[in-house]
């Protein structure tokens, strides 16, 4: 039988993806407040870090943290970004996110509208 602790400990290492880096990502994360989330999303746009950033409404998130369930309301955000610009965008949300170990989450864009797509390069060059 596995070890149902070994759940909790991180990976010995990551294995790198196959291939090369996303062109483009989605990078998502969650705070405690609508306006929290505008400043963040209004920092990564002005520091262009990211082309875009959407605000969702409040979500309900059940987790564990320091040991007790916890709920609690928070606002997700977006981003839109190039590949590229990731590292910077990750900098900038550990540097502004009030959360001790905030959610950052980025997935690969594997298609997108040529146009829509520039615009993000252009907007985060």
């Amino acid at each position: 039988m596995a070890d149902p602790t070994a759940l909790n400990e991180p990976p010995a290492a990551v294995p790198a993806p196959d291939g090369p880096p996303a062109r483009f990502l989605t990078v998502m994360t969650t705070i405690d407040s609508e306006q929290k989330a505008e400043r963040l999303a209004r920092g990564a746009i002005e520091g262009r870090f990211a082309a875009c950033a959407q605000i969702s409404a409040p979500v309900t998130s059940v987790f564990r943290w320091n040991g007790a369930v916890e709920t609690n309301q928070e606002w997700q955000v977006l981003f839109k970004t190039a590949g590229a610009r990731y590292a910077a965008l990750e900098a900038y949300l550990l540097d502004a996110h009030d959360y001790d170990t905030p959610e950052i989450i980025a997935t690969p864009v594997t298609h997108g509208g040529a146009g829509y797509l520039a615009w993000v390069v252009k907007e985060t060059s």
